[in-house]
């Protein structure tokens, strides 16, 4: 049974990414795909990786963060992995508290100038 691989332009579609940043994953070494001739493909292990990367990616890691997490599962194997990730993950969820904390006060600031002026709109 040959498993299923996507093309280069498969791959971009299904996961709407441009052209571009998938080249870009490969020259940094996080995605591998097999070539014939000039035609990539990529195969169950280059998608799994992609999904990793895009959740990565949205949860705010670094490429290359996702790129050592990775790495240590190709040399140490799934548990030291799940380690690193934990640890990775819980000082991300402390960076994205943060980041939160400071969005909500730079809204509570916003919302106050824009009733501030307002007020001011309406005494003119």
């Amino acid at each position: 049974m040959t498993e299923a691989r996507l093309s280069f332009k498969e791959m971009c579609e299904r996961f709407d990414v441009t052209p571009r940043t998938l080249r870009y994953y490969e020259y940094i070494e996080l995605l591998a795909p097999d070539r014939e001739g000039r035609a990539r493909y990529y195969g169950p292990r280059e998608v799994a990786r992609m999904t990793l990367i895009l959740r990565g990616r949205k949860w705010g890691f670094p490429l290359e963060e996702i790129r050592q997490w990775l790495l240590i599962y190709e040399h140490e194997g799934s548990k030291a992995q799940m380690q690193a990730w934990l640890k990775l993950a819980d000082r991300q969820l402390g960076e994205l508290a943060e980041q939160r904390e400071q969005l909500d006060t730079a809204m509570r600031e916003l919302q106050a100038m824009r009733d501030d002026t307002t007020a001011e709109l309406k005494k003119l």
